[in-house]
């Protein structure tokens, strides 16, 4: 039996663009974009789309009622701010207990706070409540490509610019790096890069790769152990002469398995499947694309990978 690590990556949003709450979209997932990690005693959130919901009421029960009401913390990194990487935020039910210490960075643009667009965004003119209402620790903060988060297994968080200071690390200190790429519509997107003691996890939604792959990104997620690649759309969807996909910020399966080789990751799972791929299309696609390689695989909502 495979013996159980501290570096725990448990999928609980696999869709894009929006939640698909239907019979036949639920074996691979209908909640938006939200990823959970354990690194040691850490919690770590990428992205806020509707799956961290049963993130946090998962953690309501555990931390708080089952485990003599042992404060919540976690630490929430948004990739960018659509909607389907942010709606299930102000549902994440520790926000509202005052023990609980949530951190949040992500990234931002036009040099705006990221604090203030989430407070209008999600909470003061769209929530019963306004972001000044929430009543844990919760902190709001910018996150940009040359910044390098340290988190020890203490819950302690530094912040630092890694070509300018960097952290002398311990064994069981997390980093956090992340790449901006800006092949996504507007305003670009991060990439997000988790290194916990000689693992690494690299997180790459609504990602459009370009013709002979993103040399940026390969140099930045080589080696991992476990690549998350955007994979919404099949080529012939992205090609698609009526409606086609390119320049949409989303990759195809194919280019995810480019990227992936090139990379020399150990391990690929797709992610972030467009809305109106059902289980029957995402089986058949399954079947095919998992038989290229046993280290391929596809996301499901609530599955776990041991790294």
């Amino acid at each position: 039996m495979e013996q159980k690590s501290d570096f725990i990556v448990k999928f609980r949003g696999t869709r894009g663009s929006y939640p698909t709450p239907k019979e036949n979209f639920l074996k691979f997932g209908g909640n938006t974009a939200c990823v959970e990690v354990r690194c040691g005693n850490q919690l770590i959130i990428l992205d806020a789309g509707t799956g961290i919901i049963d993130v946090g009421l998962d953690e309501i029960k555990n931390s708080i009622i089952e485990s003599n009401k042992i404060p919540h913390k976690a630490t929430i990194l948004l990739s960018h701010i659509h909607q389907d990487h942010i709606q299930g935020l102000q549902f994440y039910k520790p926000l509202f207990v005052p023990s609980s210490k949530i951190n949040l960075f992500g990234l931002n643009t036009n040099e705006e706070n990221l604090k203030d667009t989430l407070k209008t965004i999600l909470f003061d003119k769209v929530f019963p409540l306004g972001l000044d209402e929430i009543r844990s620790e919760f902190k709001i903060k910018n996150f940009n490509e040359n910044d390098k988060i340290i988190i020890s297994q203490n819950g302690e968080i530094k912040v630092c610019d890694d070509k300018i200071n960097p952290i002398n690390l311990k064994n069981d200190d997390i980093k956090i790096t992340a790449y901006k790429t800006q092949a996504h519509p507007k305003n670009g997107c991060l990439c997000i890069k988790i290194e916990y003691k000689t693992k690494t996890l690299v997180y790459a939604t609504d990602k459009e790769s370009y013709i002979g792959a993103d040399k940026k990104f390969i140099q930045f997620s080589y080696g991992a152990d476990c690549l998350i690649h955007d994979a919404q759309y099949t080529y012939q969807d992205y090609i698609n002469p009526i409606q086609p996909k390119q320049g949409f910020g989303h990759s195809t399966f194919e280019m995810a398995i480019e990227n992936y080789k090139l990379a020399k990751a150990k391990k690929l799972f797709f992610f972030h499947y467009d809305p109106e791929y059902d289980d029957e299309k995402l089986s058949v696609l399954e079947k095919e694309f998992s038989n290229i390689n046993e280290n391929i695989f596809f996301a499901k909502e609530n599955y776990e990978v041991n790294l």
